[in-house]
C-alpha cells in the first residue's frame, strides 16, 4: 500500500472512532496534534510519514480510558498498521513512538528515542496548553465528575504513574500537576517556543480565576 493510501485509511478509521468523543480526546484533538507534529517535524528534519501515522494513532487506546493500561495503545497501533497493509518494521516503529507519548506524572520521566517521537510528544502536549488546553481540562474533569476547584485540596506532585493515573483531584489542581509543567518538558526548539506562549496564557487565566473566586473581580 502506498504511504498516502495508508495514511488515508488510518485517518478514516481513527476519525470514525473518535468523531463523537466528548472528553477533549476527540478526532479534532488528534487532527490538531497531527498538524502541529508535522509543523514541528519539518523544523526537526524528522520523517513526516512516521510522524503523521504516529500522531493519528497516538490516542488509539489512551490509558485513561483502558484501566491505565500503557501497553494497549502500542499493541492496537501496531495491529492497525498491519491490518491495513503496513509491514512489520513500520508497525514496530509506530508502536514504539505511541508508547513514548503519554505524560505519566510530575515525577516520572518520559524520554523519547527518536526525532519522530519528540515531534508527536511535543504536539500532544501543546494541545494540553493555552486556550484549547484549558477547555480540554475542564471537559475531561467534567466527564469524571471532578470538582472545578477546592481550596482545601492541594495539588499532588505524583512520583509514579499509578499515583498520577488514580488521582481524582480537582481540575485546577491538574494545572499544577501537569499543564504548567509541560513548558519545561518540551523536546524540540519549536515546541518550546509555542509552549511558552500558551503557558503564559494559562498563567493569566489562573490569575483571573483566583481573582473571581475570591471576590476581587
Amino acid at each position: 500500500m502506498q504511504k498516502t493510501q495508508l495514511i488515508a485509511v488510518i485517518e478514516n478509521e481513527v476519525k470514525s472512532i473518535f468523531e463523537k468523543e466528548g472528553t477533549g480526546h476527540d478526532w479534532y484533538h488528534i487532527d490538531r496534534v497531527r498538524i502541529n507534529a508535522l509543523k514541528i517535524a519539518k523544523t526537526e528534519n524528522a520523517n513526516l510519514f512516521l510522524v503523521e501515522l504516529a500522531a493519528l494513532l497516538h490516542d488509539i487506546a489512551d490509558h485513561k480510558f483502558h484501566d491505565n493500561d500503557l501497553d494497549l495503545g502500542p499493541v492496537k497501533a501496531k495491529a492497525l498498521i498491519l491490518n491495513h497493509g503496513g509491514d512489520e518494521a513500520l508497525a514496530d516503529k509506530i508502536a514504539q513512538i505511541v508508547s513514548e507519548i503519554s505524560y505519566k506524572g510530575s515525577g516520572v520521566k518520559t524520554p523519547v528515542n527518536s526525532r519522530e517521537a519528540a515531534c508527536v510528544q511535543d504536539a500532544d502536549r501543546l494541545d494540553a496548553l493555552g486556550a484549547i488546553g484549558i477547555a480540554r481540562a475542564f471537559a475531561f474533569g467534567g466527564s469524571r465528575n471532578r470538582q472545578i476547584y477546592n481550596p482545601n485540596k492541594p495539588p499532588n506532585l505524583h512520583d509514579s504513574f499509578m499515583a498520577y493515573a488514580k488521582d481524582e483531584g480537582t481540575t485546577i489542581n491538574h494545572f499544577y500537576e501537569k499543564l504548567l509543567l509541560l513548558k519545561d518538558r518540551m523536546q524540540t526548539t519549536s515546541g518550546r517556543e509555542i509552549a511558552n506562549e500558551r503557558h503564559a496564557f494559562m498563567e493569566n487565566f489562573l490569575s483571573e480565576f483566583y481573582a473571581e473566586w475570591n471576590g476581587k473581580r
